[in-house]
């Protein structure tokens, strides 16, 4: 603190010796110590004090910056937010312009289905039994009944 050697040391002592006396100095070596103790405690706490104030606001200058940067991606994210319901709003838009163009084609569609439908039960009843159906059907019974007759002719040939 004060950057003594040991012989400035042992000088203050020669001379405190001469000046006070071999009576008392004893006691006030003990005092000196002690108000040099109370001294350099006091010395101590303060540059502790100083030292906990630049730590204090060197924090608090690095909790300020945190705080600016954690206020700029709040920003980011409200204004990505806001984005996205824009876009959110924009598809769902579209969804219901969808919904009812299909709501809308269906009606539509339900409607000359059931026009066409009657038209083609009315032209069902109209028109004729198909032709190769018919006569596919008349050449089959046919068949059934030629062949037991032509067994017969053949059984009958064979006998005469």
């Amino acid at each position: 603190m004060f950057d003594m050697g040991f012989t400035e040391m042992m000088l203050i002592g020669i001379v405190a010796l001469i000046v006070i006396g071999p009576e008392r100095l004893p006691g006030v070596a003990r005092t000196a110590g002690k108000y040099f103790g109370r001294l350099k405690r006091f010395v101590t706490s303060v540059r502790a004090d100083v030292e906990q104030e630049l730590r204090a606001d060197e924090l608090r200058q690095i909790l300020a910056e945190q705080q600016r940067e954690l206020d700029t991606i709040k920003s980011s994210i409200s204004e990505a937010g806001r984005e996205i319901e824009k876009e959110v709003d924009a598809v769902e838009k579209v969804g219901h312009e969808i919904s009812s163009d299909l709501q809308d084609a269906a009606s539509e569609s339900n409607a000359s289905g059931a026009v066409s439908a009657s038209d083609d039960s009315a032209a069902s009843e109209t028109a004729a039994p198909e032709p190769t159906a018919v006569t596919d059907a008349m050449n089959a019974a046919a068949d059934d009944q030629a062949e037991p007759e032509a067994d017969k002719a053949a059984a009958g040939q064979g006998r005469s």
